[in-house]
């Protein structure tokens, strides 16, 4: 059998090696696009490095900002204002762990149960039907940015329309259950309605700029770039199609064994994805929580003067502040928070979420999936959407009155004995059981290949 091998080609799926097949094709166990047996060790060591590139920035990020208040503080050692900025973000991040685990959650059992294998089809046109089913088909997807716009380029490559492509992924960032359950824990329900309602707005005015401006030779040349398959980030994840396609109701599939493995597996393929932006977005939230004062804010953000003024000014710069941050996904939520407690507008608050799919990251990926001439024209068409959705959402949240205080609870009050800790500790338990049936199945390995 090994001599076969080395004769002649043999196709092998990068989490289950035992897998050998003489055609290219699909892993039967999870899905994966099979490659040829010699590049899985290149494949592993290239999503190695791109690890370690992103640890690495992210170690640099946090350094050069204790430097530069070392140097602020006039005194060349680490600011003594350091505890505060982690105890913020520890509370920030215990006030939302149980929410985070529900949304990943019901994100996992979703996927589970819907199958991309037959999305492609579903996508033919940018007809509103196209565009309604990728809403919901992006909405039960990943909260990951980076594997929404990997599974956007690979719909797309399957013959999946763009504009429905590009909607599917916006709606795998903006209207996921995790987005809100962790809006409305930190800054209250009506940002959670808010961000949903102005997700399918934005959605809507994208779709609209597209049909405008968007030509045919755009979306050929796109077509080209996107069929040469560069690399961006997470392409393992959207390579990975685990989901459940035995017969039966919906509580027999996830109650199998294959089920609660499905779910376990995507659980913690997902939480892989973003952990590192939702790290970031917990450090760089406490930081600016604790250490810039409210003073600042609310000049940055044209507080004192009209209404109109400020919230027009709130909704083109949140995007700006996201674009900045390097944050993605729900990892900019803790930063929303303390935005909108030190004074930017409530169309700003919307339009930073909106901008997880703009930080330079996201472009770099765009301009490798699409070229430099289509990413420049996401950029400009998401930006417009994103910054004119919030700014409509805030006029019609303060006609019928449903713009809440600015106080946030987290800032002020601290971690206590509450049902908060209660349900930490019982979703703690469940992410432990799930942690081992995806440890049991080879998860760990999984990891390696996103």
């Amino acid at each position: 059998m090994a001599t076969t091998h080395n004769q002649a080609e043999m196709y092998v799926c990068p989490m289950h090696p035992e897998v050998h097949l003489s055609e290219p094709g699909a892993c039967p166990e999870c899905g994966m696009n099979l490659v040829l047996e010699n590049e899985t060790e290149k494949h592993e060591r290239d999503h190695t490095k791109q690890r370690t590139h992103w640890k690495t920035i992210l170690v640099g990020l946090i350094a050069l900002a204790i430097v530069l208040l070392s140097i602020a503080d006039g005194s060349g050692r680490s600011p003594v204002h350091i505890l505060p900025a982690l105890s913020l973000s520890f509370t920030m991040f215990w006030d939302t762990l149980w929410a985070l685990a529900l949304g990943f959650g019901i994100s996992a059992a979703v996927q589970a149960l819907v199958s991309r294998a037959q999305v492609s089809r579903l996508l033919p046109d940018a007809s509103p039907r196209s565009l309604a089913i990728a809403c919901g088909l992006g909405a039960a997807s990943s909260s990951c940015s980076y594997a929404a716009t990997a599974i956007a380029r690979s719909l797309f490559q399957k013959g999946a329309d763009f504009t429905s492509a590009i909607t599917f992924e916006f709606a795998s960032t903006n209207l996921v259950v995790e987005l809100g359950v962790i809006l409305w824990v930190l800054i209250g329900w009506q940002f959670t309605l808010a961000e949903f309602l102005g997700g399918f707005v934005m959605i809507a005015i994208l779709a609209l700029l597209f049909r405008l401006f968007l030509t045919p030779k755009m979306v050929a040349d796109a077509r080209v770039q996107a069929e040469l398959g560069v690399k961006g980030s997470m392409e393992g994840h959207a390579a990975m199609d685990m989901s459940l396609k035995e017969n039966g109701t919906i509580w027999q599939k996830l109650f199998s064994d294959k089920g609660f493995t499905a779910v376990a597996n995507f659980f913690f393929m997902d939480v892989y994805s973003i952990w590192k932006d939702i790290a970031a977005g917990f450090f760089i939230s406490g930081a600016l929580g604790a250490w810039v004062p409210h003073s600042f804010w609310q000049s940055f953000f044209l507080t004192g003067h009209s209404p109109f003024i400020s919230s027009v000014w709130g909704a083109f710069v949140g995007p700006i502040v996201s674009i900045l941050s390097f944050v993605c996904s729900i990892g900019n939520v803790p930063l929303a928070a303390v935005l909108w407690s030190g004074g930017i507008s409530f169309a700003g608050v919307i339009s930073f979420i909106f901008a997880d799919l703009l930080i330079i990251p996201i472009l770099t990926i765009y301009r490798k999936y699409y070229g430099f001439k289509m990413a420049a024209f996401l950029f400009v068409t998401s930006y417009a959407a994103m910054a004119l959705a919030g700014l409509g959402i805030q006029y019609v949240f303060s006609f019928f009155n449903l713009i809440p205080s600015r106080h946030v609870a987290f800032i002020t009050e601290g971690i206590s004995l509450n049902y908060t800790t209660v349900l930490n500790v019982i979703f703690l338990l469940i992410m432990t059981v799930l942690f081992v049936q995806f440890k049991k199945s080879g998860g760990v390995k999984m990891l390696k290949m996103m």
